[in-house]
């Protein structure tokens, strides 16, 4: 079923909903937008990342194996896998605002409620709570901030977007090295202990929390309410847009449409109808799945599918192991492949089970994080010169070859250059990929493209921890091997995909 919405016989002009926002132009409202946005990218990365990086510290507390420590770092990515799905379809229906406060709060409260649990099968619990949260907000912040955008820069800002996690995670690793290190910090009793990593924990949730607050004050994106049918509501919020960003005047805007054909008409997908119950929900979730699966989205989906899972599975399952590949170079020396099989649940085992990591570990972890930074650079300067399928083509072919050499370095320091220049070229590949889902699917099912994908991510992410965490004790270079083929072939993958650069959003 269609509706479709006809063009009055007013004198006035219908106007495209691209015409109107190149009408308004950028300005202070779309600072605070990318400061918004930002800043719960950020909360996201931090509250993914910090797990990493507390792992090490609690694996006494925790009791934690090597298999432990694969689950740990997967589950938050099962529960982000939930959540994409749920929260980008519901986004769809309700509104991205709406969705991204519920989300962010989901992912906060896990994550403090985590840091007081005392027994592994708990923590686990709340970690899974609070990657639902985060697998909500991720896929709705870019779809929220997409459409206040003009094309014209469109590319640029939303790289702009992306270097925030770059921020999380230097903020993840700063605030570990800050904390972590200070095992006087905390509350100590028979029954109840409350540590120095616990406290990095509960810190982490700062920032989902205060972005979830900072949203309520926000608008709903225009283009939501225009796809919805509700236009008068869409151009309230454009006018909003319009007078914080100072323009001289109110927004001489009477009639607004998606776009416009010869006949004056604008078609919208069936999205007007009530879906108040649970089971129309339902319905309109599958019709979502069903567009993107259709003959005209169907090659697109697949290829972002194939993109995301080969680029999660690598950067994730090696990503979240390099603190604890770190603290095993500077216990052991040499490679990372080199040192003696760890269990730190044996009974005989008592020197690795020594608490906290030495302050290079940390400082390992904190480099590694500022490694994006000259990937998110380049990203800013030429994702729209350069575009963005050769970005990320070539981004993960180069992070392929780079995890190649990581088993067969041979001191720290190498190891320390390795891991960093994998975290530059990934952050390229990144970038691109959350422009490109931005600009290939249609409004109408955008946020639900981003949930699948980033579900899809999720598996990907959770595949490569477990096989981590199996692996890494038998022989650390089979998965870093596995790593390696699948960036390569994503990369490759990527050369399939249409060129966006330029181009009107659906």
């Amino acid at each position: 079923m269609y509706l479709y919405f006809v063009v009055s016989d007013k004198s006035d002009e219908p106007v495209s909903y691209e015409a109107a926002l190149k009408t308004i132009g950028y300005g202070k409202f779309h600072i605070i937008l990318l400061a918004l946005c930002g800043w719960a990218v950020s909360s996201d990365a931090i509250e993914v990342l910090s797990v990493s990086f507390m792992l090490p510290s609690a694996q006494c507390d925790l009791k934690l194996s090597s298999e432990d420590k694969g689950w740990l770092n997967a589950i938050i990515f099962v529960g982000m896998m939930v959540g994409g799905y749920f929260w980008g379809s519901m986004a769809d229906k309700f509104g991205r605002r709406s969705v991204l406060m519920g989300s962010l709060t989901v992912n906060g409260l896990g994550g403090l409620v985590s840091s007081t649990s005392q027994v592994f099968w708990l923590f686990l619990i709340m970690r899974f709570i609070s990657g639902v949260g985060v697998g909500g907000s991720i896929p709705v912040i870019f779809s929220y901030f997409t459409e206040f955008l003009p094309k014209q820069r469109r590319g640029t800002m939303i790289s702009a977007l992306a270097t925030f996690w770059m921020m999380g995670n230097i903020i993840a690793a700063g605030l570990a090295w800050a904390v972590i290190p200070h095992p006087e910090l905390g509350y100590f009793s028979e029954k109840f202990t409350y540590n120095s990593w616990r406290i990095f924990v509960a810190i982490c949730t700062i920032p989902s929390l205060t972005s979830a607050a900072m949203f309520a004050f926000m608008p709903e994106s225009p283009k939501f309410f225009l796809t919805m049918g509700k236009e008068r509501k869409a151009l309230d919020s454009l006018r909003t847009v319009n007078r914080v960003n100072g323009r001289s005047g109110p927004l001489q805007i009477s009639q607004l449409i998606l776009t416009k054909d010869k006949d004056g008409i604008v078609q919208l997908e069936d999205s007007i109808e009530d879906k108040s119950t649970f089971r129309e929900g339902a319905r309109h979730l599958l019709h979502q799945t069903q567009e993107l699966f259709g003959r005209t989205l169907l090659r697109t989906t697949v290829i972002m599918i194939v993109i995301n899972f080969t680029l999660s599975f690598g950067y994730y399952g090696l990503w979240m192991w390099f603190p604890e590949i770190f603290s095993r170079v500077e216990k052991y020396g040499g490679s990372p492949c080199s040192h003696p099989t760890i269990n730190t649940t044996s009974s005989n085992e008592t020197t690795t089970c020594n608490g906290i990591p030495n302050d290079w570990v940390f400082f390992e972890g904190f480099m590694t994080a500022l490694s994006n930074l000259p990937g998110n650079i380049l990203t800013i300067l030429i994702m729209d010169k350069v575009g963005r399928k050769p970005l990320l083509a070539t981004s993960m072919v180069l992070a392929g070859v780079t995890v190649f050499f990581l088993p067969i370095v041979h001191s720290k320091v190498q190891n320390l250059l390795i891991s960093c220049a994998f975290g530059a070229v990934t952050t390229v590949g990144w970038n691109a990929i959350d422009v490109l889902q931005a600009e290939l699917f249609p409004t109408a099912v955008r946020s639900t493209a981003f949930g699948l994908q980033s579900g899809v991510g999720r598996i990907a992410a959770i595949l490569g921890n477990v096989s981590f965490g199996s692996l890494v004790d038998v022989h650390c270079a089979v998965p870093m091997i596995m790593v390696s083929v699948l960036l390569t072939i994503g990369g490759l993958t990527a050369i399939k995909l249409p060129n966006t650069t330029g181009k009107d959003i659906h």
